[in-house]
């Protein structure tokens, strides 16, 4: 960092938070960071639209958010055609990147900002402001040890711009997300483990529901497996609660008296409603991994078709007997729940350090300020 920001005009920090916009997930896991940025009275900024700008209302009725344009990746119906699919959309990518980076230096100069961070945009760096770059997958894995070599090259490249890089997870053996978290190599600029992060707070609970299902991750696979699911809960005769992951619908679906839907849920509500279930249907997706391993919540776990991150979790999780894993494309529900009263679970106890890794941050924004 070259240059400091000159144009701030208060005893208190402030910081912008972006997310990608890559599904709910990068937003979510950044509600934890937020708290811990309020407690230390920080001024928040929240850089997003859409869904997430939609779901970041819900949760803070104070925090401003300036409207940034997200990458608005797509995926392609079949698997088979992801890779061409997002090889079509890297020009529009690095565009963004460009414009981002043009938005941040008149925002930083508009809001007087003094430090901003950034979970998976690549442009959201400057050196007028501290840089934090937030990721778990230092590794990214593409089933081709080439293509996992160059996507690690290049993700390093746009990471080294930052002043620091923030993994969300474990730092020892322990871990959540195995190789993507721990590669052989680290980037650059240092590297600090914040432990899982999660917007979930552990209670003890009495078990009210049979059966949760969570759904989230980007379109069309979502509607894909809500609609096998929503066909098999049919002939399902258990209580049932289905949260969509659609914060901006506005109907529900109906099939039976057992299943109660909803849309989305604020994370307190959504929350206590997994820790009151006996078993979680949901997808691989790294935030809801971490949500559940933070309150050691059963779970069976379905990765997006063609997200090779999240089949790399999901089997990965199995192995170390903290989830039962299955496809989507052979999913069956029942068999599922059968299979998973006879899975031998054993969730390890997560416990994050972000709070005090914040504070840590804050002290360093304001070095001259007695705290």
């Amino acid at each position: 960092m070259n240059e400091k920001n000159i144009n701030k005009s208060s005893s208190f920090s402030r910081v912008l938070i972006a997310p990608l916009d890559w599904g709910l997930g990068h937003a979510t896991r950044c509600i934890p960071i937020i708290h811990a940025l309020l407690k230390e009275n920080i001024t928040v900024f929240i850089a997003a639209e859409g869904a997430i700008l939609n779901l970041f209302q819900k949760e803070f009725h104070n925090v401003t958010i300036l409207p940034l344009r997200g990458y608005n990746i797509s995926y392609p119906a079949e698997k088979k055609s992801l890779f061409a699919k997002l090889l079509q959309q890297v020009p529009g990518v690095l565009s963004v990147i460009r414009y981002e980076n043009k938005w941040l230096e008149k925002m930083i100069r508009e809001h007087s900002i003094d430090a901003v961070i950034s979970d998976n945009r690549f442009g959201m760096h400057s050196r007028l402001v501290k840089s934090i770059y937030i990721t778990h997958q230092l590794h990214i894995e593409t089933n081709h040890s080439f293509f996992n070599w160059l996507a690690q090259k290049i993700h390093y490249r746009y990471i080294n711009r930052y002043d620091a890089c923030w993994v969300p997870d474990a730092e020892g053996v322990t871990n959540l997300a195995g190789k993507l978290s721990h590669p052989e190599k680290l980037p650059a600029i240092p590297v600090k483990y914040l432990g899982a992060l999660s917007r979930f707070k552990k209670i003890i609970p009495k078990k009210k529901h049979d059966l949760l299902i969570l759904l989230s991750g980007p379109e069309p696979q979502r509607s894909y497996f809500e609609d096998i699911l929503l066909q098999q809960l049919k002939g399902l005769e258990i209580p049932v609660v289905f949260v969509r992951g659609l914060p901006t619908a506005t109907s529900l679906p109906e099939i039976n008296r057992n299943t109660v839907f909803y849309n989305h849920l604020p994370a307190e509500e959504l929350s206590a409603l997994v820790q009151q279930s006996k078993m979680v249907v949901c997808r691989s997706g790294y935030s809801t991994v971490m949500d559940l391993a933070c309150v050691q919540q059963k779970a069976i776990l379905v990765p997006t078709p063609g997200q090779t991150e999240q089949e790399y979790l999901a089997g990965y999780l199995q192995e170390k007997k903290m989830f039962l894993t299955y496809k989507q494309g052979n999913f069956n529900l029942k068999k599922a729940l059968e299979a998973a009263e006879e899975f031998d679970y054993a969730i390890s106890d997560f416990s994050e350090n972000l709070q005090d890794g914040i504070t840590t941050f804050v002290k360093g924004l304001q070095p001259d300020v007695p705290r």
